[in-house]
């Protein structure tokens, strides 16, 4: 077990540094808004994990160096004071080459405890999970630094990635039928590794509802700009319709307008929109995407009603680990970070990620809102304090990850959760039926 941590956790850490490849030196110091975190800061902070685990298992343990315990740490008030989140790019120091020197020292601390870990010891096995854990939450920093190094390099035409080339489709559109009834919301106890506010799976009951077939769509969402949604104030939550007004929102993060034509910015450079309408949404609130299916005369799903339609099995009864069955994703299901697109697939691709009755990317390509409240489970039990039970207030969950979220790190029931008024990240949406509720 433990060797088959220590692989996993050498291949995970590579692939942070690979994902900074197409970087300068430059690139890893800056901080282009509070919401994001400087390449080199994930670099550190992900290190910084590490060397608490470190810490927890040997009291006697030695810093690396007592100034990164300030600079890397993020939100976690029990291991003292940290630098404010928007102030992360403010340092020039630890320099690129500091953080590197850090993160290699604690990769070879780690690897020798982890070749002397074993599983006999509860000592031992709880360290074991909780590397699993750090592993998991390093591939959380990953996807989110495809999110920063999108914002530190948006203004270029050219950011130096390879995309994958646009994959022909064709738009199916329409409302599918799921069945609803009582089912197990939340992670199997099986499971290798879920999160802690996945658990415990608990029996739910959802009424028999209607789901979009495909995620709403570019050119979906120009046909709510068209109709002056966002000078609509009917359509909007109170919360939003403040902050339509107070930021001047009228379109999504990373769209721009010129001589009435409108283009967006993403890795493959600045794109007309025009060339892109079968792609998903992304970059929308959860304010804009209530205000569109209000406007549509649909609604947001539930995070039940969204999980019974990804785990959908042909009797209606137990549940699939994915909308395609139980087998891993591969590249033919979705459109995930390692298959290597940087970008959205249109809808209608990656049809063998269809759920039994039709459903389509359901994972990957974007996060997509929910109805629900981010809240703690029946019986839910922290297992890491500090992580996923202090943001249990005024935030809203997201299902299924995106083309910049690992692989190996999404699941059915994986939820995902962020305020309200979040855009930044790789969001979209799908409506359900009004009539269902």
């Amino acid at each position: 077990m433990s060797l088959e941590i220590l692989n996993s956790f050498q291949e995970v850490r590579k692939a942070t540094l690979a994902l900074c490849k197409p970087l300068e030196i430059e690139d890893y110091v800056v901080q282009t808004a509070e919401f994001m975190s400087p390449p080199r800061w994930h670099l550190g902070h992900t290190t910084w994990f590490f060397e608490m685990l470190l810490a927890e298992i040997d009291t006697s343990y030695v810093p690396y160096q007592e100034s990164y315990l300030y600079f890397f740490n993020s939100y976690y008030e029990r291991f003292g004071e940290r630098i404010p989140r928007g102030n992360r790019g403010t340092r020039s120091r630890p320099t690129v080459k500091e953080t590197l020197a850090y993160r290699n020292a604690i990769d070879e601390r780690m690897e020798n405890a982890l070749s002397k870990a074993g599983n006999a010891h509860q000592k031992d096995s709880c360290f074991l999970a909780r590397v699993v854990m750090g592993l998991e939450h390093e591939m959380q920093h990953q996807e989110l630094l495809v999110y920063d190094i999108k914002h530190l390099l948006c203004d270029l035409y050219d950011a130096g990635i390879q995309t994958f080339p646009k994959i022909p489709t064709s738009r199916n559109s329409g409302y599918i039928d799921i069945p609803g009834g009582l089912f197990l919301l939340g992670t199997d106890p099986s499971a290798s590794f879920a999160w802690d506010n996945e658990k415990p799976a608990h029996r739910v009951y959802v009424e028999d509802f209607k789901i979009d077939r495909q995620l709403v769509t570019i050119s979906d969402y120009l046909e709510f700009m068209n109709d002056e949604g966002y000078q609509k104030p009917l359509l909007w939550l109170q919360e939003g319709w403040k902050k339509v007004q107070h930021e001047n929102w009228d379109s999504p993060l990373y769209w721009e307008q010129k001589e009435n034509a409108w283009f967006v910015r993403d890795f493959r450079g600045h794109l007309a929109l025009n060339e892109v309408l079968d792609e998903p949404v992304m970059h929308v609130s959860y304010f804009e995407a209530n205000a569109y299916a209000k406007w549509k005369g649909k609604r947001l799903l539930t995070e039940s009603e969204w999980e019974r339609a990804a785990t959908l099995t042909p009797s209606g009864e137990g549940k699939f680990l994915f909308p395609w069955g139980n087998t891993q994703p591969t590249s033919h299901h979705a459109n995930l970070f390692e298959y290597g697109r940087w970008c959205l697939s249109p809808v209608g691709a990656d049809p063998e990620g269809r759920n039994i009755v039709g459903v389509e990317q359901l994972i990957g390509n974007v996060w997509e809102w929910t109805s629900s409240d981010y809240a703690p489970y029946p019986g839910f039990h922290s297992e890491f304090d500090e992580y996923n039970d202090k943001f249990f207030i005024n935030q809203k969950v997201l299902r299924g990850g995106s083309f910049a979220t690992p692989a190996k790190h999404i699941r059915s029931t994986y939820r995902n959760f962020y305020y309200p008024h979040e855009r930044w990240m790789a969001c979209g949406f799908r409506c359900a039926n009004i009539k269902a509720r």
